[in-house]
């Protein structure tokens, strides 16, 4: 389930391929987000940008892995909450990444703040390569909102259970170094080494038969294939529950006037 954002005009060819660009190192396709003035944040746009490069990904049979990096300052801070994502895509789900199913392996490189949508669209790729300054929160619950793009259910997945919960209850963010120690994150690395960390890990996955790894990839995903359904069904659920509140309008309205909300 999506929130009722306000209604954007149709994103022009020039505007999407403003926000998503695209290279081919070989075999590996680097997708890069680039709205570096609002730190990545997810827009009409970049959810069609990030829907074409990811169906691009899986449609040519030439590229075997991808990586997903956003900027120096920002992976992605998730939801323009001021506009919103746009609409979800038929084979993407939202942001056009966290309900899709991929045959191709996606590794995204976070340097800076993953935050909110940003975090979820990391939880969606198979491994994560980050700098030791990259830091991952959850902030959904101090805007009145839960966490709809599969954080209710992969967070608790990919770290302990009780620590997913202090993301998600709090909105307090979580530093690199300590994701790595819990295992959500795969490779820690320097400031600014993200990228080629990531593109080095590709290249390795590149290297592979294809048959084998895209025939690896399913049966992984296939095991949690059952769980992401229910996972999915309960986050509608958690968002059902608070979608016609007053908390919601008031934590976008706090937000947006940079105050404390003022919850009744």
């Amino acid at each position: 389930m999506t929130y009722p954002w306000p209604e954007q005009p149709e994103p022009t060819a020039e505007e999407v391929a403003a926000r998503v660009r695209t290279e081919q190192h070989g075999s590996v396709l680097l997708i890069r987000m680039t709205r570096p003035e609002k730190h990545n944040a997810v827009d009409a746009a970049m959810t069609r940008g990030l829907d074409a490069a990811l169906n691009r990904l899986d449609d040519d049979w030439a590229l075997r892995c991808g990586v997903l990096v956003g900027g120096e300052r920002a992976f992605c801070a998730g939801t323009d909450v001021a506009v919103g994502p746009g609409p979800a895509t038929p084979r993407g789900g939202n942001y056009g990444v966290v309900a899709r199913r991929r045959r191709t392996p996606l590794v995204a490189a976070v340097e800076g703040v993953a935050f909110g949508g940003g975090f979820e669209i990391a939880l969606a790729c198979d491994l994560v390569v980050a700098a030791r300054t990259a830091r991952f929160a959850l902030p959904e619950v101090g805007l009145g909102l839960v966490a709809n793009c599969g954080a209710l259910f992969r967070t608790p997945r990919a770290l302990p259970p009780a620590v997913a919960k202090r993301l998600l209850l709090t909105g307090d963010p979580i530093d690199a170094g300590r994701a790595y120690e819990l295992g959500l994150v795969t490779d820690l690395v320097e400031p600014g080494e993200a990228e080629a960390t990531a593109l080095a890990v590709a290249q390795r996955i590149a290297e592979r038969s294809p048959a084998a790894v895209s025939a690896t990839l399913a049966a992984v995903d296939s095991a949690v294939l059952e769980a992401d359904a229910r996972g999915w069904a309960d986050t509608d659920a958690a968002v059902a529950a608070i979608i016609d509140g007053p908390e919601r309008a008031e934590g976008l309205a706090a937000f947006a006037e940079k105050r404390p909300p003022r919850w009744r």
